[in-house]
């Protein structure tokens, strides 16, 4: 990817925390998380609920509201994986007992937590695997550097425990790797500590929050900057890179603008777009996508795209830029399970090698592992994608009241969020200091409910005095500035 201008946000206020990844100025991935946050990678000791022979998993209760599912071969003997042999899963576990484990999979619609006990702790540079017995690297390097880091980490590795190098370890100095690796068998000790003295169900670890996440699992010399708009989180990103890449900490800006970072970059519109069905492509094509509890399904269309020469020229172009836009969208949505593109039919063979070999292409660079299909007599081709999140459509939506979640709307929540953000801006970017708003009826109840005051902390945070009233003609997360002047305009009081 040394061809790609890579960039990271992060954005966080009170009510989320945002991080996108741009490649050559262009949003293609996009993580939200709020108070109820991903439970990936967190290691609760749990308690066996039921045990299911005919479909060789368990249920295990570890705190959440719906049980988690563990599958027969996410059970590893604590004693080691080495020589294990496959046996049912009645005969691994027994309803009542206790053990160790940690979330791989986000509860999902009716579907509680995936759990596996071959638990992992990520570092920067290295990933425990405490009932592991192996030194491995990772592929993506190559043999050369391969060899020196296996050579490094392999003699300061404890017998009985596993460490995988990650990719981002590439011209790491020894003591780093060895800081590390010092770090994470520290946590592990203190981990199986609290697994033997806690009562289960109970958390036992907790994953690093987004922003640092993605700071330690993705940012690396590949990205050209890394833009924060938030200072404590700034602070924290800062720290945790001087400790683990300081030679990364030049890259790390703060945002001092007064217009939010997200706005001033531009991606507002295509986050929205990522919640639409139609697609548009560059010559006038479209994909349509359309989830369904099974799989997801995009369709590739001409549209007003009549091409220049002949229809399977036309047909060919549209096809190969629906390949890079398929996978782009799949990275930005965060779409999961099983994909099924539907391009359109090409008669010649030599046409569906090129666009499989644009879609392989632009698959390298998800870094969500995928595997992709050969295409089919009728032009289909499937990709399965990891699943691991609600990606998202999921965040950002919920099931519409009106039609019983036969479709969907943007959530009250992201409305209310939005226009929230929408009035700082106005507040922050104006040049007046008393402001009468107009919000659509609906939006101006959830911005105005009781307890949530927040036109009392943007009157606060901004030192601008704020009306805010229903308005008939504003849509649903529009802010319409009504009437804006100096601060006796309003009266003393103002409205609200």
């Amino acid at each position: 990817m040394a061809d790609v201008a890579r960039e990271m946000l992060i954005s966080h206020d009170s009510n989320e925390t945002r991080v996108a990844l741009l490649e050559d100025r262009q949003l293609v991935e996009l993580y939200i998380e709020r108070p109820r946050r991903s439970v990936v990678g967190n290691v609760y000791l749990g308690k066996v609920t039921d045990v299911l022979p005919g479909m060789q998993a368990a249920f295990v209760d570890i705190g959440l509201e719906k049980n988690a599912f563990l599958y027969v071969d996410e059970v590893v003997d604590p004693e080691g994986v080495e020589g294990m042999p496959r046996r049912p899963i009645s005969q691994l576990l027994k309803v009542g007992q206790q053990l160790m484990v940690q979330v791989v999979k986000d509860p999902m619609g009716t579907k509680g937590a995936r759990v596996t006990t071959e638990v992992s702790f990520p570092g920067r540079f290295l990933v425990l695997m405490p009932f592991s017995d192996f030194v491995g690297v990772s592929k993506k390097l190559d043999d050369a550097e391969r060899d020196r880091l296996h050579s490094i980490v392999a003699p300061k590795v404890p017998k009985g425990v596993g460490v995988i190098v990650r990719t981002v370890a590439q011209g790491v100095m020894a003591r780093d790797l060895e800081t590390d690796l010092e770090f994470l068998l520290r946590l592990w000790k203190r981990v199986s500590h609290l697994a033997s003295e806690a009562l289960a169900p109970e958390v036992i670890y907790t994953e690093m929050d987004l922003a640092l996440r993605f700071v330690r699992d993705v940012f690396s010399e590949e990205f050209r900057r890394l833009t924060i708009d938030d200072k404590p989180t700034f602070d924290k990103v800062i720290s945790f890179l001087k400790k683990t890449s300081p030679q990364l900490v030049k890259r790390v800006h703060l945002h001092r603008d007064r217009v939010a970072l997200f706005e001033m970059e531009g991606l507002q519109e295509t986050i929205d777009s990522a919640l639409t069905r139609t697609v548009p492509l560059p010559s006038g094509g479209y994909l349509t996508i359309d989830k369904t509890e099974a799989l997801t399904a995009i369709d590739v269309n001409t549209g007003r795209f009549v091409g220049k020469r002949n229809l399977e020229d036309t047909i060919l172009k549209t096809n190969l830029e629906a390949a890079d836009e398929a996978v782009r969208q799949l990275r930005l949505r965060d779409i999961g399970g099983i994909i099924v593109i539907d391009f359109i039919d090409m008669e010649l063979a030599a046409s569906r090698q090129l666009v499989m070999a644009r879609l392989a292409k632009a698959l390298e660079r998800d870094r969500t592992k995928t595997r992709m299909g050969e295409m089919s007599r009728l032009n289909l081709v499937e990709i399965t994608r990891k699943n691991v999140t609600e990606g998202l459509y999921g965040i950002l939506t919920e099931p519409c009241p009106t039609c019983g979640g036969e479709g969907r709307v943007v959530s009250a929540a992201t409305r209310r969020i939005a226009v929230e953000r929408r009035m700082r801006e106005v507040l922050k970017t104006g040049r007046a200091d008393a402001y009468l708003l107009g919000l659509e009826p609906e939006t101006f109840r959830l911005i105005t409910e009781p307890g949530l005051n927040i036109v009392a902390a943007l009157r606060a945070e901004t030192g601008c005095r704020v009306t805010v009233v229903p308005d008939e003609e504003a849509q649903p997360t529009e802010v319409r500035v009504l009437i804006e002047g100096r601060s006796g305009l309003f009266g003393r009081k103002g409205i609200r």
